[in-house]
C-alpha cells in the first residue's frame, strides 16, 4: 500500500535547484510544506521559507517540529565549491543532524539527497582536468553503471555521502524508519538543454559521469515517489540511482562506451540512447519513471 499518512513535509534545501522543484511538487499534489534553507531572501521569507543553518543539531530539531517526514536536499551540492575539509564536515554535520532529529522527533519517513558520485565519478578523469579531485578517475568496471557498482568514492565530496548512506543505514536499524538516498545524476533544468550540442563533437567532455544527467522535474517527482511508497518497499535505507532514461549524446550508448571506455564491459544489452546510469532499481522501488529529456526541447543534429 502506499504510504497516505504523510501530509506535512519539511524540505531542507528549499531555495536550490532541486528544492524549488520539490516544494512545487508537493504542493502540487495537496502536500503542506515547510520549507527551509540556510540562504534566504526577503521574497522568499516572505513566502514563508524558514533560515536555519542544520549544522547546528538544536535548529535541525526545531525545523522538523510538527512535520511527518522530510525530504532532506539541504548540503554542500559539488565538489570543488568549498574545502574538502569543509565539504566533508558541513555535509556530514548536516546529514547526521536531520537524520537523528528526525528519528527523535517522530518522523515516519527520511527522503534525502546522495549523489551518482558515490557510484566512482569522475570516471576516467585525471586531478590535472578536475583539480577538485583527491584521485585520478578510474573507468568504471562495467556499464551500465548500477547501485552494485557502490561504494566507490573518489573526490571527499562522494565521500561524506557514502558515509552519510552507512549512518542513514545505521539510524534506520535502529529506530525501523525508512531512509531513502536518491543518488541524483547532474540535474538540470530545461534551459540547460542548449548547452547539450556543445558536447557531441567530443564524449570526453562529458565521460566523467557516463553522459549522464537528470531532469530537475523528474528529480522533484523521484523525492515525492520515494515518500509515497509503500513502507515494504523502502524498508531499511535504499539507494537508488535518479537519471533521465537517456544520455545527453546524439549517438548511441554502446558506441559512446566502445570509443571512450573499450575494456568496460556491457552487462546487458541497451536500448540505442539508453541511459548508463542503471535506473531500474529505483523503477522497481518507488515506482520512478523519467518523463523529460533534452530531445523533447532541441534538435538532434
Amino acid at each position: 500500500m502506499e504510504s497516505t499518512s504523510l501530509r506535512r513535509i519539511c524540505v531542507t534545501g528549499a531555495s536550490g535547484k532541486a528544492g524549488r522543484a520539490v516544494v512545487r511538487e508537493l504542493l502540487q499534489h495537496g502536500y503542506e510544506v515547510a520549507a527551509t534553507d540556510i540562504e534566504v531572501s526577503r521574497e522568499d521569507a516572505e513566502k514563508g521559507l524558514l533560515r536555519a543553518d542544520l549544522t547546528d543539531y538544536g535548529q535541525a530539531l526545531e525545523v522538523l517540529k510538527g512535520v511527518d517526514a522530510v525530504i532532506h536536499l539541504a548540503n554542500i551540492p559539488a565538489p570543488g565549491l568549498q574545502t574538502p575539509s569543509v565539504t566533508f564536515n558541513t555535509n556530514m554535520a548536516m546529514n547526521f543532524n536531520i537524520f537523528y532529529a528526525a528519528v527523535n522527533n517522530g518522523l515516519s519517513r527520511v527522503v534525502w539527497a546522495s549523489s551518482e558520485t558515490t557510484l566512482g565519478l569522475f570516471f576516467g578523469v585525471t586531478r590535472q582536468q578536475f583539480p577538485s579531485m583527491e584521485v585520478d578517475g578510474r573507468p568504471p568496471r562495467y556499464a551500465p553503471v548500477d547501485e552494485d557498482h557502490y561504494p566507490f568514492p573518489t573526490v571527499t565530496y562522494a565521500l561524506s555521502k557514502v558515509a552519510s548512506e552507512t549512518i542513514a543505514g545505521q539510524i534506520s536499524e535502529w529506530s525501523g524508519v525508512p531512509f531513502v538516498a536518491l543518488r541524483f545524476s547532474n540535474i538540470m533544468y530545461p534551459e540547460d538543454y542548449q548547452e547539450f550540442p556543445s558536447y557531441w563533437s567530443n564524449p570526453h567532455l562529458r565521460k566523467w559521469n557516463l553522459w549522464g544527467y537528470v531532469d530537475v522535474r523528474d528529480a522533484a517527482t523521484a523525492c515525492r515517489q520515494a515518500l509515497t511508497a509503500p513502507s515494504e518497499a523502502v524498508a531499511g535505507s535504499p539507494g537508488l540511482i535518479i537519471a533521465a532514461a537517456d544520455t545527453v549524446m546524439n549517438r548511441p550508448s554502446a558506441g559512446l562506451m566502445t570509443e571512450v571506455f573499450p575494456g568496460v564491459p556491457l552487462t546487458r544489452d541497451i536500448g540505442e540512447y539508453e541511459t548508463l546510469l542503471a535506473i531500474n532499481r529505483a523503477r522497481e522501488t518507488i515506482g520512478y519513471e523519467p518523463h523529460h529529456s533534452w530531445r523533447d526541447h532541441i534538435p538532434e543534429s
